[in-house]
């Protein structure tokens, strides 16, 4: 086997070794901390009591809804109970499933970040919105990110990053979402403040020449004649 046909080889091993877990996963815009707090509904700590799966109002698509008995509401005015709803599940022996979408069992215990929707309360950016609970050696609590097969990726710096978020208690894990939520009006107003001179902009420019649409017929005119004649020399 010459150089040139070991190499050939080698690159297509490498393609099918690449497109097995590709082939299983997604990719998904990476959400810090702070966005999760800033754009959910509400954040609750609760466990899953009971679920359901049935088709959605379309009868196409299959979704599961989720009740939570709701322990403590971090964000939000939530009741004693909530009712998560989540794309998937199985009906009539019809399974279907979505990557990047957390699953909820009965008897689970989970941190969401909610968002409202058509059909109800659902995982603000799906499994990047919702931790685990688990205990530690002592017997407390711990917030857990979720495990995720989805490749989150910084648009920012346009590379693939890992979930930034660490386990913590849950008390520091409370002490974070209310630190978080003091500065999100100031974050709020400074993405609000950044989108106004652009609109302004483009609102003076087109006002400026809808105002003077004889001057900009006459310079136009006066650039047409001008290329005329040197098209002529």
């Amino acid at each position: 086997m010459t150089t040139n046909n070991r190499l050939a080889l080698l690159a297509a091993l490498l393609l099918v070794i690449l497109a097995v877990p590709a082939a299983h996963a997604a990719i998904a815009q990476a959400a810090t901390f702070d966005e999760k707090v800033d754009h959910s509904a509400s954040i609750i700590l609760g466990k899953c009591v009971r679920t359901e799966a049935r088709f959605d109002p379309t009868g196409r698509w299959i979704v599961t809804y989720a009740t939570f008995a709701v322990e403590q509401s971090m964000k939000g005015n939530a009741g004693a109970e909530v009712t998560i709803v989540t794309p998937g599940g199985s009906v009539n022996g019809i399974h279907q499933e979505t990557i990047g979408v957390p699953v909820f069992q009965s008897g689970d215990e989970h941190v969401v970040f909610l968002r409202n929707t058509r059909l109800g309360p659902s995982p603000l950016y799906f499994d990047q919105g919702t931790y685990n609970v688990a205990a530690d050696e002592h017997g407390q609590k711990m917030i857990v990110p979720m495990p995720s097969n989805v490749i989150h990726i910084d648009t920012q710096r346009a590379m693939a990053v890992a979930p930034a978020d660490e386990p913590r208690t849950l008390d520091a894990f409370k002490a974070a979402v209310n630190e978080s939520m003091r500065g999100t009006q100031r974050r709020l107003e400074m993405n609000a403040m950044a989108k106004v001179p652009k609109t302004k902009l483009q609102t003076s420019i087109w006002s400026t020449l809808a105002a003077n649409k004889l001057l900009v017929a006459l310079a136009l005119i006066g650039i047409a004649v001008a290329a005329w004649q040197l098209w002529r020399r």
